[in-house]
């Protein structure tokens, strides 16, 4: 087998929704510019809050890992 090489980035999903949605939004996002998603990895799920306490949205920190393609 082949060496490779893998880039992980971490992104922030949001959904006014579910955390299931925010986690998917920023797979969904990142799988837009980049090739050859390997694995995501949820690392912290929070919430955004109104004034009065009220959920405004979903947050959810992605780990995404790429093949490293450079020189």
């Amino acid at each position: 087998m082949a060496e490779s090489v893998y880039k992980v980035i971490e992104l922030i999903g949001t959904s006014k929704d579910s955390w299931e949605k925010a986690a998917a939004a920023a797979v969904s996002r990142a799988g837009e510019s980049l090739r050859d998603l390997r694995v995501a990895e949820i690392v912290q799920l929070d919430l955004q809050l109104d004034t009065s306490g009220k959920v405004e949205a979903y947050r959810a920190k992605v780990k995404v890992s790429f093949k490293f393609e450079g020189s």
